[in-house]
Formats: structure tokens, C-alpha cells, sequence
């Protein structure tokens, strides 16, 4: 909870634009996904949203959709911040440390609603500590993710408007810690989470509030229905 008085600034946590989900590189914008970015900066331009600071991931899809976004806001792509706290967990470790070395890629092929299914367990299991050789625990997971959104506020003001461009796992993550949820429900709130999707939230007085989860009002409208995307 936020002591009164306390600067408070307004924190978009934004996750990447769709991706390329099924194939042998993941880590690219496919052209909807550009698009999507574009269309979001565009709703910030015409909201007359200006951020004082700009952070992403390390990760190709996070930094091209945060310069999509800029560049469609006006802003300088330059002023991107990265922090690599704001990654995504490496899911192909996971899957592969929950079936003793299975082939995410082939599994996605074969059934994709198995696929899930399975992926759904790992990350059961990964967030109870029962899978080995996982390149980081589901504790030190939130740790990192905690850090990057900790140097984002930093010396923020209650004008300051903050755009953080991450992922859905890590995005989950996040706000099931600010809302005092289980590890059971930020794994939902990843799985659900769409591209482009956003949450805002207030930092002030060392702790943080969500105001919305998962918005996407730059693609409610008819002929943009097609454009929502999950991965």
C-alpha cells in the first residue's frame, strides 16, 4: 500500500507484440506483430501520453516493439533502457526439464492444445521448485523481474508517465505479487495475456497498485478484432 502524500508516477507495463510462435526462432516481430505496436503507439499519441523513461527486455521481441511503439509516438528510439530482469523465464528449458528433454517445437507441431496442456504442468512445476536443471528458480525469477521494475520508478515523479516493455510470464509474475496472488494465478494471468496487452500501475511510497490488467483499447474496435493475438 502507497503512503499518502508520496509522488506517485503511472507505470504501462506492456507485453511484446506477437511474436513468431511455432517456429525454430521465436525471438522476431512477425508483421502483425509490428503493427501492433504501432497501432499502441498511436493510442499513447492521441491519449497525449509523453514517457520520461523507457525500459525493455534484452530480448529482440521486446526492444523492437518498444521502438515500434516510440516511433509511432514520435519519441526517440535512442532513449530505450534495457534491463534483462524484464526477460522472458527460457519456457524451452522448462519443457524440456519437465519432460526429460522433449522437443517444445515438435510438440507445438504435433498438438498444439497438448502442447499446453504440458507446458501448463512444467510451469507448475517449475513455480513449486520440483524441476532440476532450469536455468533459474521460479524465485529468483521474481527477484529479477522485481529489480527491473524497482529501476524503471526510480527518482520518478508523480507526472512521470514510465513505459516498460516485457513479457507475459514476467508481466504475470509481476502482478500477482502486487496483488498478493499465488504462483498458481500468475501463471494464469501469463497465459492469458495478450499481445500488445497492457497493464497500468502507480508507483509511490515504495510499493506499487494496478489500476488495469491486460487493456488493449487500440484494437477494440471491428476491424482490428483479427489483430488480437496470444503469442
Amino acid at each position: 500500500m502507497s503512503v499518502p502524500g508520496t509522488p506517485m508516477s503511472l507505470v504501462y507495463l506492456v507485453r511484446h507484440a506477437q511474436a513468431s510462435f511455432g517456429s525454430h526462432n521465436y525471438d522476431q516481430l512477425s508483421e502483425l506483430g509490428r503493427q501492433q505496436a504501432r497501432w499502441l503507439g498511436e493510442w499513447f499519441a492521441a491519449h497525449d501520453v509523453r514517457f520520461r523513461r523507457v525500459l525493455a527486455g534484452t530480448l529482440v521481441r521486446q526492444q523492437d516493439t518498444a521502438r515500434e511503439i516510440l516511433a509511432a509516438t514520435g519519441g526517440d528510439a535512442g532513449a530505450i533502457e534495457t534491463h534483462g530482469g524484464l526477460d522472458e523465464y527460457q519456457g524451452e528449458a522448462i519443457w524440456a526439464a519437465h519432460t526429460r528433454g522433449g522437443d517444445p517445437i515438435a510438440a507445438q507441431r504435433a498438438d498444439y492444445k497438448a502442447y499446453w496442456r504440458t507446458f501448463r504442468d512444467a510451469m507448475e512445476a517449475w513455480s513449486e521448485d520440483r524441476l532440476t536443471g532450469v536455468p533459474e528458480s521460479w524465485g529468483e525469477f521474481g527477484a529479477r523481474v522485481r529489480d527491473a521494475l524497482q529501476t524503471a520508478t526510480r527518482d520518478s515523479t508523480r507526472e512521470d508517465a514510465l513505459l516498460v516493455v516485457s513479457s507475459g510470464g514476467a508481466i504475470g509474475r509481476a502482478i500477482a505479487d502486487i496483488v498478493g496472488s499465488p504462483s498458481k494465478v500468475a501463471i494464469e494471468f501469463n497465459l492469458q495475456f495478450r499481445n500488445t496487452g497492457f497493464c497500468e500501475l502507480i508507483s509511490g511510497g515504495g510499493a506499487m497498485r494496478m489500476l488495469s490488467f491486460n487493456a488493449i483499447p487500440h484494437l477494440m474496435r471491428p476491424d482490428r478484432r483479427k489483430a488480437i493475438t496470444f503469442a
